[in-house]
């Protein structure tokens, strides 16, 4: 029988309580402050007063198999909780992947079950390499977004087949749903999880995520609006910064020093007609070849901006680089075709929200 940690209130007082509560549990090794717990053949130390010169730099792996174990636990005790999950990617961002890898001359099979671990290799193949930085870019677009969800389907970026939120009950309300169904599942004292039908808890679950991804585009539009009143007095001040995402109808680029992002029209770019290619994730000139290129160092000039949208218009001052085949490529397209036009014209509304008050 487990012994039951100490209590303040009805919230379990020290991890360490909650570790040795765990089936199978048995201190291992270690002193009183920092005892080394064995739980289904897996370590773990705990740390009482942790200092900065302790840290193990192992630590997030074990956290991460602690979590493990606790879902694991869970599911044992046949018990519901929230799970925090990653799909694997789509088919169709698997071949854009692998059309764009192709043109760096990185092949992946289309088709193919990918795993983790073989994203791992084609970022360590371009590590320090001119393609780094977009590579890393491409393939993290390439990935789902993670959600919670009460039926586990596994965590594709952690290569895990469950995990779960544990450690912020305070902010995080899966958290806290995880943190009660311990209690309940192991006996701890009242505050555990009242019982909760499945569909309940998957209506939470979607109800979390949506406030979440809510929650990370408010965050991102209170940046946009203070960084965009920060530099409305710099109005025609050049900058450096990075191409950060390519439309048909233009160019994003994150400046380097404050991290803001502005749009770069394709209609203002050199003296030709702009065209994108989707598979080397770029605008390409249609009788130069000339192309700028997800994750290419540029400068800018700034030339208006939009506080109240959070919205900044550049003009591009860098030159484009020089791209193999692509020259040959641009004259292939035809520039002047209806449905082309229609596709630009279609996507800039998509792509240049929020900066529709930008240029007129």
């Amino acid at each position: 029988m487990p012994r039951r940690p100490a209590r303040r209130g009805s919230t379990v007082a020290d991890v360490h309580e909650l570790a040795a509560a765990m089936p199978g549990a048995e201190v291992k090794d270690g002193s009183a402050e920092n005892p080394i717990y064995s739980v289904r053949g897996k370590s773990f130390v705990f740390f009482r007063n942790p200092r900065p010169d302790a840290v193990d730099p192992e630590t997030g792996e074990r956290y991460t198999d602690v979590i493990c174990l606790w879902t694991e636990t869970l599911e044992d005790k046949r018990q519901h909780l929230i799970y925090r999950a990653h799909d694997e990617p789509s088919v169709e961002k698997l071949n854009a992947l692998s059309e764009f890898l192709a043109t760096i001359g990185v092949r992946l099979a289309k088709g193919q079950t990918m795993r983790a671990k073989q994203f791992n290799d084609i970022l360590a193949r371009v590590r320090e390499t001119e393609h780094e930085h977009v590579v890393n870019e491409v393939v993290l677009r390439s990935q789902a977004q993670a959600e919670y969800t009460a039926q586990n389907y596994g965590h594709f970026g952690l290569n895990l087949r469950r995990y779960a939120h544990f450690t912020s009950p305070i902010r995080r309300y899966a958290d806290l749903i995880v943190h009660r169904a311990l209690v309940r599942a192991l006996h701890l004292g009242p505050g555990g999880l009242p019982d909760t039908a499945l569909d309940e808890l998957a209506e939470i679950a979607a109800r979390i995520s949506a406030a979440e991804r809510r929650a990370m585009t408010a965050e991102r539009e209170t940046i946009d609006r203070l960084i965009a009143g920060f530099l409305a007095g710099q109005v025609g001040a050049n900058f450096a910064g990075k191409i950060s995402g390519v439309t048909r109808s233009g160019l994003f680029v994150k400046l380097s020093e404050t991290g803001a992002d502005g749009f770069v029209p394709a209609s203002t770019i050199g003296d030709e007609y702009f065209r994108h290619d989707e598979a080397h994730a770029a605008l390409i000139g249609s009788r130069s070849g000339t192309a700028y290129r997800l994750g290419d160092t540029v400068d800018v000039r700034l030339l208006e901006v939009a506080p109240m949208a959070g919205a900044l218009r550049f003009e591009i001052l860098s030159d484009g680089r020089a791209m193999r085949g692509a020259g040959l490529r641009a004259r292939k397209m035809k520039t002047g075709d209806k449905k082309g036009r229609r596709d630009i014209k279609s996507s800039s509304r998509k792509a240049t929200k929020g900066y529709k008050g930008l240029g007129k």
